[in-house]
């Protein structure tokens, strides 16, 4: 996980004395229904002091008498004995009455503060978990099957969320403070991170994490799950082994890079692929694949380096086929002239509710890069360009799920021509928890059926069509 990638020099300069560091560590220990009688004469439960004093005394006490030196380059689990060693040492010490799950409790967050992320850490470690979303030192928040959960995890206070914030930032060579309160970031694992300082962030630090899935999410296995039909899994198996443009379009969290990274699957051995992402968050797993992320403005307010800069230099790269992570401003119309220039294949995602509106925000971000270019000679360009919108939203259940796959056909006068070659119908009778619906094909001939001919493919295309 990423704590173990984690420098331990990073770990040992945080874990500095309290006196001269904001605080970097807090107690997740879950407080008991009520005190053991046996402790019924102290002034306070044993339990309260695990969630507050005694957890700082214990802190203070390790921190105190850790070696920094000794500790530089060592990993978490080569540090895990020493922690355990020096947190019997100061209990006893202090005369602290300690159990042993608490002791196991406090080496685990020590070492989560040192090495991870804090309090969330096991929140990571969690596999059923998609987002971890910290709203301010005393709420977070995680989504589970598409349902957002309030959990008992809590930050010391608002220098622990930003400590946090900065060591994640630091980790990708980037900064987040009060002169640069925002920064977009990725965890060693690949989970993509956004971070709002304040006073931006008005009820303390923010920190949104999109967890990096472990699981290979594929075309099929996406059908098996229900979100999408076998036979449109087998279609869009064909658009990209045909090099079909391809625009993912959704809303927040519906899928859509998900979807891209299955998509990719199907891009052959023999293409060199170049992927250009604000955080590189696409699992491509072709051999030939260059990487390029973007770089945010210094301190001065130089260096930055957009997507629209890099698409213009990945056309200098050879490239078979380009894939932009999300489409958002100007680099639209670069994307566009790749497509329209022979980077078949190439594909791309953008925030919209239809396949319409996803036309209609790309003429938009096309005319913002050249807003001399008249909206006829736009829309040309994109009824070339772009062969096959997928729709895919994320629905009240939870579910994710390919609403339609439409297909862009050509032009008749000034109006873009698109046709539905599936559809998902919602059966508005069927109310309950779960949505109900059913996947329609449109039992139509593609208008890349001829294309999918050129690559020996068009039997195939046509039989995945058939209702």
């Amino acid at each position: 996980m990423f704590g173990q990638k984690q420098s331990s020099r990073v770990a040992i300069d945080d874990a500095a004395p309290p006196a001269a560091e904001s605080a970097t560590v807090t107690a997740l220990a879950p407080k008991p229904a009520e005190p053991a009688p046996a402790r019924a004469q102290a002034p306070e439960s044993s339990e309260t002091l695990v969630r507050s004093d005694l957890f700082k005394l214990i802190r203070n006490g390790v921190f105190g008498a850790m070696n920094a030196s000794a500790a530089v380059g060592k990993t978490r689990e080569q540090m895990k004995p020493g922690v355990e060693q020096l947190v019997l040492e100061v209990a006893e010490r202090e005369r602290l009455n300690v159990t042993l799950s608490e002791q196991g409790q406090i080496v685990g967050e020590l070492l989560n503060d040192m090495f991870g992320l804090g309090p969330i850490e096991p929140l990571l470690a969690d596999e059923t978990i998609t987002d971890v979303l910290v709203n301010g030192p005393d709420q977070v928040y995680v989504e589970r099957h598409g349902r957002l959960e309030l959990t008992q995890c809590k930050f010391r206070d608002n220098a622990h969320v930003i400590n946090v914030a900065q060591r994640i930032a630091a980790g990708v060579g980037r900064r987040v403070d009060e002169s640069s309160p925002m920064v977009d970031a990725r965890l060693a694992d690949g989970s993509r991170v956004n971070v709002v300082l304040p006073p931006l962030a008005i009820h303390g630090a923010s920190i949104s994490i999109r967890k990096f899935s472990k699981r290979n999410i594929t075309l099929h296995r996406m059908a098996q799950q229900g979100n999408m039909s076998q036979a449109m899994a087998n279609v869009l198996k064909l658009a990209s082994t045909c090099r079909l443009n391809v625009i993912v379009s959704g809303g927040t969290g519906s899928g859509k890079t998900t979807l891209l990274n299955a998509l990719s699957h199907f891009i052959g051995l023999g293409e060199r692929t170049v992927t250009i992402e604000d955080a590189a968050e696409l699992q491509l797993v072709q051999p030939h694949v260059v990487s390029l992320e973007t770089r945010p403005e210094n301190a001065e307010g130089l260096g930055a380096v957009t997507q629209r800069d890099l698409v213009r230099n990945a056309l200098r790269m050879r490239p078979d086929r380009i894939i932009l992570g999300e489409t958002r401003g100007a680099e639209a119309f670069d994307v566009l002239q790749a497509m329209n220039t022979g980077h078949d294949g190439s594909m791309t995602t953008i925030h919209a509710n239809t396949p319409r509106d996803g036309i209609t925000r790309l003429e938009s971000m096309v005319m913002m890069a050249n807003g001399n270019l008249p909206l006829l000679s736009i829309r040309r360009q994109i009824a070339s360009a772009v062969h096959l919108i997928v729709q895919i939203e994320r629905m009240r259940d939870g579910m994710r799920r390919v609403t339609r796959i439409t297909e862009l056909v050509g032009m008749e006068g000034d109006v873009i021509i698109t046709q539905d070659l599936f559809t998902f119908r919602y059966d508005a009778s069927a109310y309950s928890e779960e949505v109900k619906g059913t996947y329609e094909s449109a039992a139509v001939r593609p208008a890349f059926a001829q294309r999918a001919a050129y690559y020996g493919l068009e039997s195939a295309l046509l039989e995945a069509m058939t209702p």
